[in-house]
This record gives structure tokens, sequence and C-alpha cells, in this order.
């Protein structure tokens, strides 16, 4: 396995692009603006995991931590709060897929069809930990993931991107695919999903966060802004106005 460095992120991160609203609302010294409490976004909280048990935490916490490891650029996945950011999405609509058809047929797919398992997330999740520490607990002497070395849980990994590591109820290579992706969406996503803790993940690459206004940046070609970090929810040091 190839571990996901913060450099890979940086060179390989899409450019966001910024347009004008027709009829939008011209706000002038008004920041932060504060939105009709009919859109306001309901922010995760931290708290007791609505999915995960204890051991599958473990195993989370310890497999993001390979996937993005704590380095001298910054926290890593776990840091960010990627358990918490997977724990609530795979409680929610995501983890049901709810908004996915899942019914049959259910012949073999190819990659290029993207996710191709009976399973939902949540499913795939639960089937797939299981069976790695299973796994673990025979190759390992008994030990779990979580309470392998680092080299270790890298090999494990490894086996799983390759394919070579077969799990009897649950695709692998699938799983680890699916963990990789959520884990880098936990990891950039708005911090009102859990994920995201701080902005260290905006902050690595430099993206400003859902501001309003991006009008006065447009033509700003290779410039470096130097512009904190906006949340959905607006920023901690704002302040209501009196």
């Amino acid at each position: 396995m190839k571990r996901v460095s913060r450099r890979a992120f940086v060179s390989a991160s899409a450019l966001v692009a910024s347009s004008g609203l027709v009829g939008a609302r011209t706000i002038s010294g008004e920041v932060p603006w504060t939105p009709g409490q009919a859109n306001a976004p309901s922010s995760t909280s931290a708290g007791p995991s609505t999915f995960f048990s204890a051991a599958e935490v473990e195993f989370i916490e310890s497999a993001v931590a390979r996937l993005i490891p704590e380095d001298e650029l910054g926290p890593g996945a776990r840091e960010a709060g990627v358990p918490l950011f997977l724990d609530r999405q795979l409680s929610g609509t995501y983890g049901r897929a709810e908004r996915w058809y899942m019914q049959g047929p259910w012949p073999k797919g190819t990659k290029l069809q993207g996710y191709q398992t009976r399973f939902t997330p949540a499913q795939l999740y639960r089937a797939a930990i299981k069976e790695i520490d299973d796994h673990c607990r025979t190759s390992f002497q008994g030990m779990a993931f979580a309470k392998l070395s680092a080299d270790q849980q890298d090999q494990v990994l490894q086996e799983l991107e390759q394919g070579k590591l077969k799990l009897q109820n649950a695709p692998g290579d699938g799983f680890f695919e699916l963990l990789l992706q959520n884990t880098i969406e936990g990891f950039f996503c708005d911090p009102i999903h859990g994920g995201n803790r701080d902005m260290v993940g905006w902050k690595l690459i430099g993206f400003p966060g859902a501001r309003y206004d991006y009008r006065p940046y447009v033509t700003k070609h290779n410039q470096k802004l130097d512009l904190a970090p906006v949340s959905i929810a607006g920023r901690p040091d704002w302040s209501p106005k009196g």
C-alpha cells in the first residue's frame, strides 16, 4: 500500500472555482453574515459513537492514522476527527445507502462502474472490520488490527488494497477503496460534519472555505491570499455584533 502523503494531497487538489450569483445580495460591512434560521446548518457534535462499537472505533482510529498520519506538516486523520465523521456518516442516510439503487440484478461489475456490492456502506464496514480483526488475530498471535505495530498495520492494509487479503463475506479491496475515499472526505469536509477539526485539512492546502463572496479575489491569479478558512457555520473567533 502506498501511504497517502500530505504532499500528494496538495499536488492533486483540484482548484476551487468561484462564480457570482445572479441577483445575489451585496453585504457591506456585515461580516460575519448570519443567514436565515430556516436554512441554518446543523453541526455534528462529539460524543459517544452512534454506529461503531468500541472495538470498531479502535480499528478505525488505527486505520485512518496509517492512511493520513500525523507528520511535520500537522495533524493526521485521527487528530482531524475523521473517526467521528465516519461514525456519524455511517449511522445516517449515507451508511444506509438510502439514496442509492440497491436492488438486483447482480452481475459482476467492473472497476469503472464504481461501488459494486450488495452491502450498504454501513454493512460493508461492519462485515469487513470483523473479518480483518479475525484475520489479524489468526496471523499475529491473537492481536486485533489496532494492537499491531505500524508496519504490521501497513502490511494488512497493503494486502487489502492489492486484493491479496480475501475476506469471506465482503470484498477486501472494495472496503479499502471505500475507507480511503471516506477518510479523505472526512479530512477535507466542512467541520460541521465532524471531520477537518480546526480546519486542518483546509489550512494544509490553503482553501479559504465557505466564504460568502469571492468576487474580490477572482482576478488574483497565482497569488497567496492568506485568508483564514471559514466553515459553513462561520468561525469560532467570530462574535455576533451588538
